[in-house]
């Protein structure tokens, strides 16, 4: 039986009810929904269907597997078993099921490029542990071009399956305490994925990144379904900029029934996200589903479109909904997160169903993202445009920090922001209120009271 989001909707009157799912519903999300093991050892394939939405195209439609191998592991919790896994792969290419056994720990210390994937199926019932060695990965993982991405290693190929129930561990600790003495640190993504297509990644726990847990680059009609994504710190450094997906440069990605716990966005729409779908997920401490941040690099032009996002429990967050692009003049969020100048467009973007609980703004719609002087921004306003946006069927109840206001739609000027529409916004302030900062936005199209009164962005 697979796990779903216990939420239930009944729209009567323009009123929207909505019952959270509790914490024993979903925190079991990315164990194993496959069933018993077969004789040999291997993972029965789920069955994971697309609901209540579809996405843009078919989703893969994976063939069986004809040859069995399994992975070695030395089991000694510091001997490198890259080689063994690499074999294992090399020799299941092309048509096989590579089985990582239930209760053996794969320890991995050395990057691993595994874009030559082929028609394979990976069965991961164990762990993927990899190693603590924040030297030997400053040097040797994989670095995108966004921001300062690099990854443990590099996931593509077409027809790749992974399944299975196990835990994949970044080892963060170590990170979260090196970034506390270094910003600069380059902290690999647990999962990067470059260049995937046609694939399916379910069943997997997700433990300790040392930064965002997914990557998705490069790819299409790709599905993740049933992740169960945590891991926090244990020292007083916390874990930074863990977020949960952010897509880049890809295409008709699904992301659904899933549970995640982290510390930034629980998924983000990074430049040139195209027909993206986004259902049924629990988020807890979070930044929201954010688009963006955009219009961060001079000379590029930045396109998020055709998104839709459908029943999200977001609770102790600081955003629900979040569109954020930088302003058209050089700004600084931190030390090692600077840009702005970037052009681009944000175009047919849906939030549908959202339930708030302690969100400090259930919608902010932010092209001031890294500049905290508003008259500087306004001086500048960014040129990426803002189109047909909806915000529909919110319910609950935002922090304190931001009170009487749940969100904010601030735009930069109002030549970029056109058909911004917020319905059905249920959602208060702890004191009764339900207003919002409006700039440069028609407040007729908002189900809010707009006011002039700017209580700061995030």
């Amino acid at each position: 039986m697979r796990f779903q989001l216990a939420t239930a909707l009944t729209i009567a009157s323009a009123t929207l009810s909505v019952a959270s799912p509790t914490f024993e519903a979903v925190s079991n999300w990315g164990k194993s929904n496959a069933g018993q093991k077969r004789p040999d050892h291997t993972s029965s394939r789920p069955n994971v269907k697309c609901h209540p939405h579809k996405p843009h195209v078919p989703p893969p439609s994976p063939a069986a597997r004809h040859k069995v191998c399994y992975a070695k592991s030395h089991g000694d919790g510091k001997t490198d078993d890259t080689p063994y896994i690499m074999k294992a792969l090399h020799d299941c290419n092309n048509g096989g099921h590579v089985v990582f056994r239930e209760g053996v720990q794969y320890f991995i210390g050395t990057a691993m490029d595994l874009t030559f994937l082929n028609h394979i199926d990976l069965d991961i019932q164990g762990m993927w542990l990899f190693s603590n060695d924040t030297d030997y990965w400053q040097a040797n993982s994989f670095p995108f071009v966004f921001q300062n991405v690099t990854s443990f290693f590099k996931l593509g190929g077409n027809d790749v399956n992974i399944y299975g129930g196990g835990t994949i561990d970044g080892n963060g600790q170590a990170w979260y305490d090196l970034y506390a003495k270094d910003i600069y640190t380059l902290r690999p993504v647990l999962f990067g994925v470059d260049g995937l297509k046609n694939s399916i990644l379910s069943d997997l726990v997700l433990r300790y990144s040392p930064q965002y847990y997914h990557f998705v680059a490069n790819s299409s009609n790709v599905i993740f379904d049933n992740i169960n994504i945590a891991g926090g710190s244990n020292s007083a450094n916390p874990a930074k900029n863990t977020d949960g997906w952010d897509t880049y440069r890809s295409t008709d990605i699904t992301i659904q029934n899933s549970y995640i716990v982290n510390g930034d966005d629980c998924v983000a729409f990074k430049p040139n996200s195209t027909n993206i779908l986004i259902q049924n997920l629990v988020c807890k401490g979070s930044h929201g589903i954010s688009v963006g941040s955009l219009g961060q690099y001079v000379g590029q032009f930045d396109i998020v479109e055709n998104v839709h996002v459908y029943n999200i429990s977001m609770t102790d967050a600081s955003d629900g909904a979040r569109i954020k692009v930088w302003p058209n003049t050089a700004s600084a969020l931190s030390g090692d997160l600077q840009g702005g100048g970037g052009s681009g467009r944000v175009n047919n973007i849906t939030y549908d169903t959202m339930y708030i609980n302690n969100v400090d703004y259930a919608i902010e719609v932010d092209q001031c993202y890294g500049q905290k002087n508003l008259t500087l921004c306004l001086e500048y306003p960014s040129p990426l445009t803002i189109t047909d946006i909806v915000f529909k069927n919110f319910i609950g109840k935002t922090s304190t920090k931001y009170q009487p206001q749940i969100g904010t739609f601030a735009c930069s000027s109002s030549t970029v922001c056109n058909g911004i529409v917020a319905s059905d916004i249920n959602v208060v302030s702890p004191g009764g209120k339900n207003e919002a900062y409006c700039l440069n936005v028609d407040a007729s199209t908002l189900d809010v009271v707009c006011t002039d009164v700017f209580k700061g962005f995030n």
